[in-house]
């Protein structure tokens, strides 16, 4: 059923397998070098950020006409300090807080609600039983198989709330929040180890991201090889900079750059929502990355996002945060068992890219079970599902993106 006149096949499921992606064309984001992270002796208070963060609210939204805008508030400190300055910034807007909660997920739409309170502004919760529901529509959208589609239900969202929707993307990529990362990254390298040590210790942070018998996923039409993977990833561990600015350089070209910024752009331009996002601001980069990384994390005290909270506690705000932060996230392991495996075993049971050659058969067969099944590999399924989407959308064209799960 593959369409023998499609040129997109053979290279689109390389880069996509490969993790060869690229930004989008629209993006007005730029890959950084290890240069761009150099620590430089700037002036490193928190009120810096603060006008920074203003600055950019102020250009994009007091200057409009518009008079309405929604932001994505979860309940942490990122977007409840955006929230905090945008207020401050645009007294006269009138804004909307969006708020997503998944199915026998953690729920942080009630503390996220506190927080909506507190500013006095609209709070509205999308509910989503079926996480998967809607996924052919938003992989037509981002033309990628990705499965994480929080955000396709924010912007969704915001389009009947306003032009704008404001959010606190980047600050974990920018001011030091993946620090459940940082500390095991440090106990698995030193200052002398190799730039190709200092890589595969980065993956093994991001253990639920590939599973041990990774290899045998694939079928011998794509070749996959784990060098071709460290080959990516070498140029953010072979320089100079100490070993965490190495990891921020490596998380801002990798989740921010070649993620989270291309399939946001994606919704964003489908919906006609106009982003907002102050800690991405050119000039919020520019400062931010050469700031000391001790000023973003603590080692001693596992904390991170230093400077944000202090703007937090500025305002007396920080005592309203959860302590255990998730934000929009859904539980991988409930939707497995509700839906994933289901869909799963409906669409890779006949799937067109083991029929092609792409995937190996034997390996899901040897993998797939419902309850008895680690986390990593459900990752891996539910990715394996969005490719057999995508596949079906883009190359055998036979399923249309209006089709729900």
């Amino acid at each position: 059923m593959e369409n023998s006149n499609s040129k997109l096949a053979p290279n689109s499921i390389k880069n996509i397998l490969t993790l060869r992606y690229n930004p989008t064309k629209k993006s007005k984001f730029t890959k950084k070098t290890w240069k761009d992270f150099v620590e430089k002796p700037l002036d490193t208070s928190s009120q810096i950020i603060e006008n920074l963060i203003c600055s950019n609210i102020h250009r994009t939204i007091r200057n409009s006409t518009n008079t309405k805008t929604s932001i994505a508030l979860s309940s942490g400190v990122d977007s409840t300090l955006v929230l905090a300055l945008l207020k401050k910034t645009c007294p006269d807007v009138k804004i909307s807080a969006i708020s997503i909660r998944f199915e026998n997920s953690v729920d942080e739409s009630r503390y996220a609600a506190k927080i909506a309170s507190k500013f006095d502004i609209d709070h509205n919760i999308v509910y989503v039983e079926n996480y998967l529901k809607e996924l052919p529509h938003a992989i037509s959208i981002i033309k990628q198989p990705f499965w994480d589609l929080h955000w396709y239900y924010v912007v969704k969202k915001a389009k009947t709330l306003g032009k704008f929707l404001v959010s606190g993307d980047g600050g974990d990529e920018l001011f030091g929040g993946y620090t459940f990362r940082y500390k095991k990254f440090l106990s698995l390298t030193a200052k002398n180890s190799s730039p190709i040590d200092k890589v595969k210790a980065y993956l093994q942070c991001h253990e639920r991201d590939w599973v041990e018998d990774q290899t045998d996923i694939f079928g011998k039409k794509l070749g996959f090889n784990w060098n071709h993977i460290y080959k990516q990833f070498l140029p953010y561990f072979d320089n100079p900079l100490s070993q965490l600015s190495q990891v921020f350089l490596a998380d801002f070209n990798g989740k921010l750059l070649y993620n989270w910024i291309p399939l946001n752009t994606s919704f964003h331009s489908y919906f006609g929502v106009k982003p907002v996002t102050p800690l991405l601001s050119k000039e919020t980069i520019q400062h931010t990355t050469h700031l000391p990384i001790n000023l973003k994390y603590d080692l001693k005290t596992d904390t991170g996002k230093l400077l944000l909270r202090e703007i937090l506690h500025k305002y007396s705000l920080d005592k309203l945060l959860i302590k255990k932060k998730q934000g929009f996230s859904v539980d991988t392991m409930n939707l497995w068992k509700s839906y994933g495996y289901d869909l799963c075993d409906c669409y890779l049971s006949d799937a067109r890219i083991v029929q092609s050659k792409w995937i190996n058969k034997d390996w899901i067969e040897k993998h797939f079970d419902k309850n008895s099944i680690d986390i990593r590999y459900v990752n891996k399924f539910l990715g394996l599902l969005s490719l057999e989407i995508w596949y079906r959308i883009f190359i055998t064209k036979e399923m249309k993106p209006t089709v729900t799960l």
